[in-house]
């Protein structure tokens, strides 16, 4: 079956007549999520049946559940999980940290994977420095690459021992921006030793991971002229080669202000930068025919680590008790685990 390299969202909580017809037509590879389609658990889990029968396949849902303010499933049918960076503020012990971002992120695959949806936008990779733009701010799981890359491994590996699978973002970093890319385009200007010590270190660290989301970044010292969604060398000798990614690459949302120009430039721009994968979340139906226009179909080697990253799925889900594990997660962040 010949997939479009493409991952749409959807206008409100089931689909209209219109986006059914569409998605029959452009066979999308995957689906994302936001508040706007979340009613209960009952809904969520039609219209994700709904998405891929629309679809004519096993299509990936994705959401962004990564506890704090990013958090599409909000009680009272789901959880209230804390944000990333409570883990290392709350836990001083390395140990406890790794223990507690783990139960965490098995807890929210265990909400996610019971509503069909099986990719989180998890685990933020991204470094803060003082000065940058508060949108990454306390979703970051601390400050030092080594803690960002072993908490960030622990909610990977949490993720897929629930059946979800991880993406990590926003390669190869955003914690320098100076301005929230939903906006406007950061400039790092930062040089390129400082970055691979920091900024790419999580990156590498976990590069063996599935799924990757690139940043609306420019870094001057990488490619001044191109963000890295849009960067061929970027994604070529840093993401490819001197982070190691390998996996499936998605854009971040090719309707952030970020990035210029019509979607027809954006959607060419970065498939010939080299990404695997095309992200388009407004759900705006206008947008998406234009997007369409512009997508080429799944093949080659998008196509070879798309199926090895989906592959994963099939992977057995481990017995889990999610009563038992938000006590011992909760009594790690309370300081009495």
């Amino acid at each position: 079956m010949t997939l479009s390299a493409v991952i749409y969202g959807c206008s409100g909580p089931e689909l209209t007549p219109d986006e059914v017809a569409f998605f029959r037509e452009t066979r999308p590879f995957g689906f994302i999520l936001f508040a706007r389609n979340i009613i209960d658990p009952d809904q969520v889990r039609a219209l994700c049946a709904a998405m891929r029968e629309a679809a004519g396949h096993d299509a990936p849902v994705l959401i962004d559940q990564e506890g704090g303010r990013v958090r599409r499933l909000r009680p009272p049918h789901w959880l209230d999980h804390p944000p990333a960076a409570s883990y290392g503020e709350a836990i001083k012990d390395p140990a406890q940290q790794i223990a507690a971002v783990a139960l965490g992120a098995r807890l929210i695959a265990h909400e996610l994977r019971d509503l069909g949806i099986d990719v989180d936008c998890l685990p933020c990779l991204d470094i803060p420095v003082p000065g940058a733009h508060d949108v990454i701010g306390d979703r970051a799981y601390g400050h030092e690459p080594q803690i960002v890359g072993a908490l960030g491994g622990a909610a990977a590996r949490g993720l897929m021992a629930g059946g979800v699978l991880p993406v990590i973002k926003h390669i190869p970093g955003h914690g320098r921006a100076g301005v929230d890319s939903h906006r406007a385009l950061p400039v790092v200007e930062t040089d390129r030793e400082t970055l691979a010590a920091t900024d790419f270190a999580p990156f590498k660290a976990l590069s063996h991971l599935p799924m990757a989301m690139t940043a609306h970044v420019v870094y001057t010292a990488l490619d001044p002229e191109n963000c890295a969604t849009l960067s061929q060398v970027i994604i070529s000798e840093i993401i490819r080669g001197e982070i190691g990614f390998d996996g499936l690459l998605m854009s971040d949302d090719v309707g952030m202000h970020a990035l210029a120009g019509d979607f027809r430039e954006r959607m060419r721009g970065l498939f010939a930068a080299g990404c695997d994968i095309a992200l388009h979340c407004s759900g705006d139906f206008t947008e998406m025919q234009e997007v369409a226009r512009e997508t080429p179909a799944l093949a080659g080697e998008a196509a070879r680590r798309a199926d090895a990253a989906l592959t994963l799925r099939k992977a057995p889900v481990e017995d889990f008790d999610p009563v038992d594990a938000r006590a011992r997660r909760d009594a790690l962040l309370a300081g009495t685990g």
